[in-house]
């Protein structure tokens, strides 16, 4: 089991596929990391050698964001947008859809489970 950023590979996956778990990292970064360190594709996480998996954390710690510096990063951008009162940053403030999808019926997501009106009339 290779642990690296803090998350546990799993180790029957191939490398490309056990670095989208690490928060931050996409199929295409996962795989300019394997050709950065010159792994095969075809490798999977069980047949690394510890020297590939500290090439692999050395490549990741240097250049990209990722868990929980990236989860600081997003939270402290939209507390930024919330202190300055945008209208982005209201959206937050509310639980409501922030990038202008409807919520006339919809955003449930963002809005949480209906909420039912007594004595509603149609």
């Amino acid at each position: 089991m290779a642990r690296i950023a803090g998350i546990n590979i799993p180790t029957n996956k191939k490398v490309f596929i056990g670095l989208t778990y690490i928060r931050g990292i996409g199929p295409k970064v996962a795989s300019d990391i394997c050709d950065k360190a010159n792994i095969p594709s075809e490798r999977r996480v069980n047949e690394l050698t510890d020297s590939e998996v500290i090439q692999i954390r050395e490549i990741i710690e240097g250049n990209y964001k990722v868990e929980g510096e990236l989860r600081r990063e997003v939270s402290t951008n939209i507390k930024r947008l919330m202190d300055l009162g945008n209208y982005r940053g209201l959206r937050h403030r509310r639980g409501l859809p922030v990038r202008g999808q409807r919520t006339h019926t919809n955003a449930r997501t963002r809005k949480g489970p209906a909420k039912s009106i007594a004595g509603k009339k149609k």
